[in-house]
């Protein structure tokens, strides 16, 4: 990419041992980048090679403490374009998402996210999938899984996401709602099943629901994160 035309947009990609499927989606964002869009990925710590890239693949590969919301905090600091999209490592853009996110931009937006659908052949994910869109909707909070974008200034004003372990998307949502509603777009992104489909598909939901519930009743991220799974970072 020309260092010398910004960007309109800037994907931010956070990752933490992903190098069976990352060259797959990295593959898949190369159209993006000919139209422009700058790509950065943000590794943290991964002990699988996810790292080791090819340097033709990516604007930038960094380097982060673990944790999505340190990881792509780095990644929006170090990136240059006027909109920011916060990508996770197993979710697919549609076609076209720069346009779709530049022209709801145009329109006013100042964040928003996609409609998601969950890739599995489990019947409770077309449940889930529908739930998670209706309520984003209805309430004006976006998960990581829809693919959050944002202009850039707004991010910084609200002073981007808050580094907690667990539900930083909802945190981040909160704080842009305050300034204005989402763009909700119905085009949809495709993010794998995998967790719910290891862990049961039931199970996930509800621990999911329980966890939520909780983290709106005040409970403490990192104990939400380890009941998640997610092991402490090392101090």
């Amino acid at each position: 990419m020309s260092t010398l035309t910004r960007p309109s947009l800037s994907i931010i990609l956070p990752v933490l041992n992903e190098a069976a499927s990352l060259s797959a989606q990295l593959a898949e964002l190369q159209g993006l980048r000919a139209s422009g869009v700058e790509l950065l990925v943000v590794d943290g710590g991964s002990s699988d090679g996810s790292a080791a890239l090819p340097a033709a693949l990516v604007d930038a590969l960094l380097a982060a403490p673990r944790g999505r919301a340190v990881q792509m905090n780095a990644g929006a600091r170090a990136s240059t374009g006027a909109a920011l999209l916060f990508l996770h490592a197993d979710t697919t853009l549609p076609p076209s998402a720069d346009q779709l996110i530049s022209r709801a931009l145009e329109d006013g937006a100042l964040w928003g996210r996609f409609d998601v659908r969950i890739d599995g052949a489990h019947p409770l994910l077309r449940v889930v999938e529908r739930m998670m869109n209706w309520r984003s909707r209805r309430t004006g909070v976006a998960t990581g899984d829809q693919a959050i974008f944002v202009r850039r200034d707004v991010f910084e004003a609200v002073g981007g996401y808050p580094e907690i372990p667990l539900m930083e998307d909802i945190a981040l949502s909160k704080r842009l709602k305050r300034i204005a509603a989402p763009a909700c777009l119905a085009e949809q992104v495709t993010t794998s099943g995998r967790r719910w489909e290891k862990h049961g598909v039931l199970r996930t939901i509800l621990l999911m629901w329980r966890l939520r519930a909780e983290y709106f009743f005040g409970a403490d991220p990192q104990r939400l994160a380890l009941r998640y799974g997610y092991p402490p970072r090392a101090r």
